[in-house]
């Protein structure tokens, strides 16, 4: 298994309107083709205004095939296409893999 972690860092003010956006529109896909969302959440304390969520696959070809699903999908390119403009500001993605004594195998 490896866990995908994405963070995305929105301006000042602006992430709820991101993530509500995001919750309508486009985590409904993602579920759809990505399956497993281990969490959602956004900060309080350190770097304010990020956006982080952690997907589990089989491995780094089950993500590869997912994605390009979800790419094909046009409610994904409505998403995509919709988005408040402006809101995010950077974006960072890391595929972590867990320890042998990691909870999450």
């Amino acid at each position: 298994m490896i866990v995908e972690e994405r963070t995305y860092t929105a301006h000042v003010g602006r992430a709820k309107e991101w993530v509500d956006y995001y919750a309508e529109h486009g985590f409904p896909v993602q579920e759809r083709h990505l399956g497993r969302c281990i969490g959602f959440f956004t900060t309080e304390i350190g770097t304010l205004n990020q956006i982080v969520h952690l997907w589990a696959y089989d491995s780094l070809a089950h993500r590869e095939t997912a994605r390009a699903k979800m790419a094909q999908d046009p409610d994904w390119h409505k998403f995509v296409t919709g988005q408040p403009k402006g809101c995010l500001i950077t974006q960072e993605t890391r595929i972590m893999t867990p320890t042998s004594f990691s909870p999450l195998k």
